[in-house]
């Protein structure tokens, strides 16, 4: 006896626009400390193009690859990189324009400047906001091993992928809302590194040390030249007196 026809089910990906909400439009009072709209406007770009890349796909593992956990990973960890960059470099550059006021040695400054750990810091606390979008992508992990041998008759399996896919654009905005938040946690977190590089002023230790002396010195010397003071022995030898 012949096996039943297995008649799979087509996949359709849902539009994910209405799922992205404050990605596509934002909604703030204030703009951020630090420009990130393109990053933003990038980020939404690309998660429309995989749904529509994998409207296009006629093949199945195609289409569940063009939207699976990995596309959605990329992008996110991008947008995250590159804010993180942008942050480092506004951080740089305020603390550059501090120093310079005060006059900072140009040492002592590039001891201010982010290092490579302070940067990789700041780029995991920009993710520290993605643990639901983490977790969405997980349950769209589980929904598409459900759905890629899905017959006409799973229309559960279908019906949950679609949701995954929807739920995992929603923690999306969610991540990238919170990502905002810890933008402006780290202007909040360098404001004393910051104030006290604007803060600083030359130490006086020189002053009193070398210049003071050095100018009681050459008065000194003048009153001699002039003829005021009387040179003692070992100088008026040098001198010629």
């Amino acid at each position: 006896m012949n096996a039943p026809l297995k008649l799979l089910m087509p996949l359709r990906v849902p539009e994910l626009a209405p799922s992205l909400g404050r990605i596509i439009v934002p909604r703030r009072l204030l703009p951020p400390w630090v420009p990130l709209d393109d990053i933003r406007e990038e980020l939404a770009t690309r998660v429309l193009e995989l749904g529509a890349e994998g409207r296009a796909a006629t093949v199945r593992r195609s289409i569940l690859e063009t939207t699976g956990r990995g596309a959605w990973a990329v992008a996110w960890d991008n947008a995250v990189r590159r804010a993180a960059l942008r942050v480092a470099d506004a951080l740089d550059a305020e603390i550059t324009r501090a120093a310079r006021r005060v006059r900072l040695p140009r040492r002592r400054l590039r001891r201010h400047l982010l290092n490579n750990a302070e940067k990789r810091a700041i780029v995991a606390r920009l993710g520290t906001g993605a643990g639901a979008f983490v977790a969405a992508l997980d349950d769209l992990e589980v929904a598409v091993g459900l759905v890629a041998d899905a017959t006409v008759l799973d229309k559960d399996a279908y019906a949950a992928w679609q949701e995954a896919l929807r739920t995992v654009a929603r923690r999306l905005e969610a991540a990238w809302l919170a990502l905002e938040n810890e933008v402006e946690a780290e202007q909040r977190r360098w404001a004393p590194e910051i104030d006290a590089i604007a803060a600083w002023r030359p130490p006086l230790w020189p002053v009193f040390v070398v210049w003071i002396p050095l100018a009681v010195l050459l008065v000194w010397l003048g009153l001699i030249v002039g003829g005021y003071v009387a040179a003692p022995p070992w100088l008026a030898a040098q001198l010629g007196f």
